[in-house]
């Protein structure tokens, strides 16, 4: 019988935390809760953990402080942000640092229920998927390397959020492949939310600022008018594209 996944709770609101702890042990997860950052950090750092729940306003090292530290560590841990901070400021900050999703507080626990589950998901079977692959893909002048984690341009290695390299990776996996934004949702988020488009749109603008030559006019990742985005095949066929245009397929 396989493990139970582990959850750490890093959140400073006690009764949060029991509600949170209560449904997600009803979906069979081990549930470990610290009120303090002090805490969570140490705790964290005995590894094993296969998702962390964290707020930002903590006693002691503040949430984002925890953030850093965990990108910092060899193992990869999935991290789920909520916070009383709502400002796109925090949020961005937050996504910045390395975290996988965002919630702001007042929020549906049977949401965040559900979202730490796609996540698992989400990892499980990129991990395969890796697994499977192995190696290096190549496709013009990216280099990803999805076991490490690492992509390059041109033999320059750029630094991507987990997110921003799990829809890069998926890109890489279908060349050529035109997704619409609610297809990039429900693979590389793990959920389909109408609303949440504009997250797509966010990451798409923030890849192409770090792989694109000139953000202005991608020649990667390209958007097809009416239908979505795709990864151009290994060619560089331009786009007139701006870095924040959308594709028309939001409701």
């Amino acid at each position: 019988m396989d493990q139970p996944k582990r959850v750490l709770i890093v959140e400073d609101d006690v009764d949060i935390a029991d509600v949170l702890s209560l449904h997600l042990r009803d979906e069979r997860y081990e549930v470990v809760h610290s009120a303090d950052g002090n805490e969570g950090l140490r705790l964290l750092e005995q590894g094993g953990w296969d998702a962390l729940i964290l707020d930002l306003m903590l006693p002691g090292v503040d949430g984002l402080e925890i953030c850093r530290r965990a990108r910092a560590m060899a193992r990869y841990t999935p991290i789920i942000i909520t916070s009383a901070r709502s400002s796109e400021v925090h949020r961005i900050l937050g996504l910045e640092l390395g975290a996988d999703d965002y919630l702001a507080k007042p929020f549906s626990v049977l949401e965040l229920v559900a979202r730490v589950k796609a996540l698992l998901r989400r990892v499980d079977a990129l991990a395969k998927d890796s697994r499977i692959d192995a190696g290096t893909l190549e496709l013009g002048s990216l280099t990803i390397d999805p076991l490490a984690r690492e992509v390059a341009v041109d033999g320059r290695r750029i630094e991507l959020t987990p997110r921003e390299f799990d829809l890069l990776y998926y890109f890489a996996r279908h060349p050529g492949k035109v997704f619409s934004r609610m297809d990039l949702l429900n693979a590389v988020w793990g959920y389909q939310h109408e609303g949440y488009e504009h997250t797509v749109n966010t990451h798409i603008n923030r890849l192409r600022a770090k792989i694109e030559a000139d953000p202005a006019q991608p020649v990667c990742i390209l958007t097809v008018w009416g239908h979505g985005y795709k990864l151009a095949a290994g060619s560089k066929e331009g786009a007139k594209d701006a870095p924040d245009a959308a594709p028309k397929d939001a409701p």
